[in-house]
């Protein structure tokens, strides 16, 4: 009879995150996580088809923290100012806590396929909690677009905000 294990898929996210956060992308591997988790390797494959399958779950999982953040934060505010610095508090966490991956050259090939699809739905992501404050969808983009390269290239909220303010007055 085969052994069940409450939570595996769970439990499988929370081994690949950890072995990523304390040893790097390149040396987590399916077989690592299944030994840290007590399973064979062809039980990993249940759940998450490769390597990148599983971090981008983890990955996903914070992630809609961090939106939940900022969606919770426009819907409390009235001040676009807030939202973009609650905006940018989450990227710089976010970038940080991952930068095991962000910064791996494998991962970064591993990835490289579906970046531009994944990185417009990000782009949205953001534009969509700021588009109370923008005169148009295009241009809640443009600043989520520069809000999103900008901090991941480490300015500081107050380097962005002074050049994305006027953007946010909407037309009368």
């Amino acid at each position: 009879m085969p052994k069940i294990i409450e939570n595996l898929p769970q439990r499988l996210l929370e081994e690949a995150k950890n072995q990523i956060l304390q040893t790097g992308y390149s040396a987590m591997t399916i077989r690592s996580v299944a030994h840290q988790c007590g399973v064979g390797v062809g039980t990993v494959y249940n759940y998450y088809r490769s390597k990148e399958e599983m971090v981008a779950a983890f990955l996903l999982e914070d992630w809609k923290k961090c939106t939940a953040n900022i969606i919770s934060c426009a819907e409390a505010t009235s001040k676009a100012e807030e939202v973009l610095q609650e905006m940018h508090r989450n990227l710089v966490s976010f970038s940080r806590q991952y930068a095991p991956v962000f910064e791996d050259h494998t991962a970064a090939q591993s990835f490289s396929g579906s970046h531009s699809t994944y990185h417009g739905l990000l782009r949205k992501q953001l534009a969509d909690p700021l588009g109370k404050f923008c005169k148009d969808a295009f241009t809640a983009e443009f600043i989520a677009e520069a809000v999103l390269t900008w901090t991941m290239a480490g300015k500081s909220f107050d380097e962005l905000y002074c050049v994305l303010k006027p953007l946010f007055e909407k037309e009368k």
